[in-house]
C-alpha cells in the first residue's frame, strides 16, 4: 500500500505510541531502577499505548459495526495473553496455577469491577438502558458452563487425569469455536444495539486490514510488559504487606485496559449492548481459550495443572454471575444493578486480604 494511502490513516501521536511500546520492551530491563519507579514507568508505557489500542477499535468498531468491531480488540488481546500464559507454564518456575489465578483475576475484574462501572456510569447518565435480549444471556450461558467446569467440578471431584483434561479441552474447544461461528454469522443480530448505528461509509481500502495490523502491535506492548512488570509489582507490594493475589489481579487489570477503556466510554453513550460484547465476549474468549491451553500443555508436557478453587472464590463467582444474569434478564439495566456488581467485587478484594 502507498505511504500516501497510509498517512491519513495515522497520526505522529500514533507512530510514538508503537514505537516508545516496543522500545520499552527492550530497555527497561537493561535500566537499574528501583521496584517503584521501574513500575510507574512501565505503568505510564501502558497507559500511553493503550489509548492507540483504544482508538484503532473504535475505528474499527465503526467501519464494521458489532459484533465484528468488538471481537477484534476481544480476541487480539486475548489470544496475546493465552500465549503469555502458555509461555510461564512451558518455563522453569512453578506454574501450576497460573491457568486457574489468571481466568479466576479476569473473571472477577470483567464481569465485577468492568461491568459494574459500567452499568454504574451509564445508568447515572441515561437512566435504565435497554439491551439485546438474546446476546447477554447467550454470553453467560457460556461463562457459566465453562467456569463450572473449569473451576468447580475439580474442586468438588479433583483435578481431571489426562485423558479427561483431553475431552474437556476439546468440548470447550467445539462449543466455543460453534459459539463464534454462530456469533459473526447467523445471530450476528443478537449482538447488536436495540438501535443498530449505521456503518462508516468513509473507509478507504486496505484500511480494516491495515488497523488491525495496527492495533495487534500496539497491543503487543501492554501485554508483555505487565508480564515483565510482574517481578517489580511483587517487590512493591511485598513491602506493603500486600497478598500476593494482588499482583495477579492488577496485572489482568492492565492487561485488559484498553478493553476496559472502551466499554467505559460504550457505557458513556449508552451502549450497553457493546459493553456486554466487549466484558462478556472477553471473559468468554478467556475461559474458552485459556482453560483448554493450559490443559493440553499439562497433558503434553506432564505438568501438574490445578484447577479447583477456593469456597470463597467460588462462592464469589457465582455471586456475580447470578447478579449478572438477573440483570441482563430484564428489559434495562440500571445503576443499582452496577452498584450491586461493584459491592461483590469490593468483598472479593476484601477476601484476599482475609
Amino acid at each position: 500500500m502507498p505511504f500516501s494511502l497510509l498517512k491519513p490513516l495515522l497520526k505522529p501521536l500514533d507512530y510514538a505510541r508503537i514505537i516508545i511500546g516496543w522500545a520499552s520492551i527492550f530497555l527497561i530491563p537493561l535500566i537499574a531502577l528501583p521496584s517503584i519507579l521501574e513500575l510507574a514507568v512501565i505503568v505510564a508505557v501502558i497507559l500511553f499505548c493503550a489509548f492507540g489500542v483504544v482508538k484503532m477499535a473504535e475505528r474499527l468498531a465503526h467501519i464494521l459495526g458489532d459484533p465484528f468491531g468488538s471481537l477484534i480488540l476481544t480476541l487480539s488481546i486475548v489470544i496475546i495473553e493465552v500465549i503469555l500464559i502458555c509461555a510461564v507454564m512451558l518455563g522453569p518456575g512453578d506454574s501450576a496455577i497460573a491457568g486457574r489465578d489468571s481466568v479466576m483475576a479476569v473473571s472477577m475484574i470483567i464481569m465485577g469491577l468492568v461491568v459494574g462501572l459500567c452499568l454504574l456510569i451509564g445508568g447515572l447518565r441515561h437512566g435504565s438502558m435497554p439491551h439485546n435480549g438474546v446476546g447477554a444471556p447467550t454470553y453467560l450461558t457460556l461463562i457459566t458452563t465453562f467456569s463450572v467446569i473449569a473451576f468447580a467440578v475439580p474442586a468438588f471431584l479433583g483435578e481431571y487425569t489426562p485423558g479427561q483434561s483431553i475431552v474437556i479441552a476439546v468440548l470447550t474447544v467445539v462449543v466455543y469455536g460453534f459459539f463464534l461461528l454462530r456469533q459473526t454469522g447467523a445471530q450476528a443480530s443478537e449482538f447488536q444495539e436495540v438501535e443498530v448505528a449505521e456503518k462508516a461509509q468513509d473507509a478507504i481500502k486496505w484500511e480494516v486490514p491495515f488497523r488491525g495490523v495496527v492495533l495487534i502491535i500496539t497491543v503487543l506492548p501492554i501485554v508483555m510488559l505487565s508480564h515483565n512488570m510482574a517481578q517489580a509489582m511483587d517487590e512493591v507490594l511485598d513491602s506493603l504487606g500486600a497478598p500476593v493475589a494482588m499482583a495477579g489481579l492488577i496485572i489482568a487489570t492492565i492487561v485488559f485496559l484498553p478493553e476496559t477503556i472502551t466499554s467505559l466510554k460504550a457505557a458513556w453513550t449508552g451502549e450497553i449492548q457493546r459493553v456486554s460484547n466487549l466484558a462478556h465476549g472477553a471473559l468468554v474468549s478467556t475461559v474458552g481459550l485459556t482453560i483448554p491451553s493450559v490443559l493440553i500443555i499439562g497433558t503434553i508436557t506432564g505438568q501438574e495443572v490445578i484447577l479447583g478453587e477456593t469456597p470463597i472464590n467460588l462462592l464469589l463467582l457465582g455471586t456475580t454471575i447470578a447478579v449478572t444474569a438477573i440483570a441482563f434478564s430484564a428489559r434495562k439495566v440500571s445503576a443499582v444493578h452496577g452498584s450491586v456488581l461493584l459491592m461483590v467485587f469490593g468483598v472479593y478484594m476484601m477476601s484476599m486480604f482475609g
